[in-house]
């Protein structure tokens, strides 16, 4: 199983795989609008602080994570999503070690921060499992639903 970097020919899986409006504000926060299109995933992705990955095993596409620059030695990670049909394998914890590996050997990352909803207990879970701590919560209101959603922040030294 291996990250590589996420090119325009794989923006039509993403697109696929995000098929709902309320799981596109789950994964995507307020950076996408849902439908996801082509032109969104390309002005997104081409930011310089953007580094976006899939999670490959044997040419299957199984992922994708994104790594956001914010400062020296300070990264976060966003955007994680495992394919519907590889859940439930454990695999998003593979590619978020695969990510922490990469971030500090190609980004001489120190730092690690996401944010993930309270209701995302699965994410959460498997962030806790990963050395995450909780360092903040907030809400954030959903512009489409008017729901609102507690948000967690975390964080991790390497």
């Amino acid at each position: 199983m291996e990250l590589v970097p996420f090119i325009a020919q794989d923006f039509k899986v993403l697109i696929k795989w995000i098929d709902s409006a309320e799981l596109n504000r789950l994964w995507g926060g307020p950076c996408y609008q849902f439908p996801l299109t082509h032109e969104q995933i390309e002005q997104h992705c081409a930011q310089q602080q953007v580094f976006p990955y899939l999670f490959m095993h044997q040419g299957a596409k199984l992922g994708f994570v994104e790594l956001y620059y914010l400062e020296q030695g300070c990264y976060r990670i966003c955007r994680v999503f495992i394919a519907p049909h590889a859940r439930g394998n454990g695999l998003a914890k593979q590619m978020l070690q695969s990510l922490m590996t990469l971030a500090k050997q190609e980004h001489q990352c120190r730092h690690l921060s996401l944010g993930v909803f309270s209701h995302n207990t699965t994410a959460l879970q498997c962030y806790q499992s990963l050395g995450f701590e909780t360092v903040s919560s907030s809400i954030s209101k959903d512009h489409n639903s008017g729901k609102e959603w507690l948000l967690y922040r975390m964080e991790k030294w390497l």
